[in-house]
């Protein structure tokens, strides 16, 4: 399965990595300050733009909304920036078919247009204001030297951006920054699902899913997707491999499409949501969520069924397991190529200077701008910057882990004497 759809790994974080580097955040905040139906869309797309891991992208929304978004903007940006992203598209379409990786996009959307629906109705705006103040307290606290201030955005012109080594080196940190970022989730992503396809036998599918008995089996089967969504702790791309497991084992169309939906409401997601927003507050998240994430999976299956896509065939195997000289293997040797590429731009971009507006997270080695970076912290007289409150908080329960070897990685800014 990871030999299958590595070249599409590749390609997908390259173009993340590209666009992230181009697209200003301090941009994007001031696109969200309301919950109109161009600002949804906008805010979609600038998601769409910032794909990242679950954990970046709910920090990234509770920043953007602690300095001013409007929370379902800013929550329609989370969901966008891990749902309708154009790597898990091609590894849906590459694991286990084409509709799925439509599925994704038309779900997506349907998934954004709920929660816009009920978000009023759930989310009070006095609970709202609340948990904004709560979230700026926290910020006054979390580092006692101080948040840095935003600077003016770039006014260097996209063209020149693309024309500049520079911004292909950020452009390569980026990249390489998901991976590593994500390199955990992948790892059990691929695992667990080779063990799944290959050790488990039907019977307990059967079992667990309720094959087998129509429109009762597709209603149980989009709740219990999330549900082992929410158990599994794995997010983003991480989740493809494990879908495609689990539909070869017989959870259906609408599940499995409600199943990717919700890496957004693993548990260590949720208890996230509950330190940022309160407890009341995250739990009415959790549920909308789920609630919306189960819908927009059955939607896409009744959907589809309505205007006769047809239902991807269950695989008897989701890849094959011999090597062989095929289009896969050339794709892949290309990729590796650019890749290596890559990897070259983002060595060769470490050494910069410390002021430059990037920084690598010590603890996740996501790259982060230091103007929007969701946490810092100062240790031994230099500056560290974290992509989410979970990691800063890693680094300070134990800076000895991350600093050492890792203190070149995370390009910290000196302070001055």
């Amino acid at each position: 399965m990871f030999w299958g759809t590595l070249w599409a790994l590749i390609l997908g974080f390259t173009l993340s990595g590209a666009v992230q580097a181009f697209v200003s955040k301090g941009e994007m905040q001031k696109a969200m300050g309301d919950h109109r139906p161009r600002t949804i869309v906008r805010s979609g797309l600038l998601g769409i733009a910032s794909s990242s891991c679950s954990y970046a992208a709910a920090a990234l929304a509770k920043s953007l909304f602690r300095r001013g978004a409007d929370f379902v903007t800013a929550i329609v940006f989370m969901i966008a920036s891990t749902n309708l992203v154009v790597e898990l598209g091609i590894v849906l379409w590459l694991l286990i078919g084409w509709q799925f990786a439509l599925a994704e996009f038309v779900g997506g959307a349907i998934m954004i247009i709920l929660f816009v629906a009920l978000a009023p109705r759930i989310f009070p705006a006095d609970k709202l204001a609340a948990a904004r103040e709560r979230l700026n307290a926290r910020a006054a606290v979390v580092d006692t030297q101080g948040q840095p201030e935003e600077t003016a955005a770039r006014v260097t012109s996209l063209w020149k951006r693309l024309r500049s080594p520079a911004g292909w080196t950020d452009a390569a940190g980026y990249a390489v920054s998901d991976l590593s970022m994500l390199r955990r989730e992948l790892i059990i992503g691929y695992l667990v699902a080779g063990v799944l396809a290959v050790a488990v036998p039907p019977s307990v599918y059967q079992a667990i899913f309720f094959s087998g008995h129509g429109l009762w089996a597709d209603l149980v089967d989009v709740v219990v997707g999330p549900f082992i969504a929410f158990i599994s702790f794995v997010c983003s791309v991480g989740n493809v491999p494990l879908a495609a497991a689990l539909f070869k084992g017989g959870l259906s169309f609408g599940g499995t499409i409600a199943f990717v939906f919700a890496d957004l409401i693993t548990l260590p997601l949720v208890l996230i949501y509950g330190k940022l927003y309160g407890r009341r507050l995250a739990l009415r998240l959790f549920f909308t969520f789920w609630a919306v994430m189960s819908a927009s999976g059955l939607a896409v299956d009744f959907l589809f069924r309505l205007v006769r896509i047809p239902t991807p065939a269950v695989p008897t195997q989701i890849m094959p397991t011999n090597f062989a000289w095929n289009y896969t293997t050339y794709l892949n040797v290309i990729f590796i190529v650019i890749g290596a590429i890559m990897w070259w731009r983002y060595r060769s971009g470490r050494g910069r200077d410390s002021s430059t507006a990037y920084a690598n997270d010590p603890v996740c080695g996501m790259q982060v701008e230091k103007d929007q970076a969701p946490a810092t912290h100062t240790h031994d007289g230099l500056r560290y910057y974290f992509c989410s409150d979970r990691c800063h908080d890693r680094f300070v329960a134990d800076p000895s882990r991350y600093v050492g070897a890792s203190g070149q990685k995370a390009s910290p800014t000196r302070l001055p004497d």
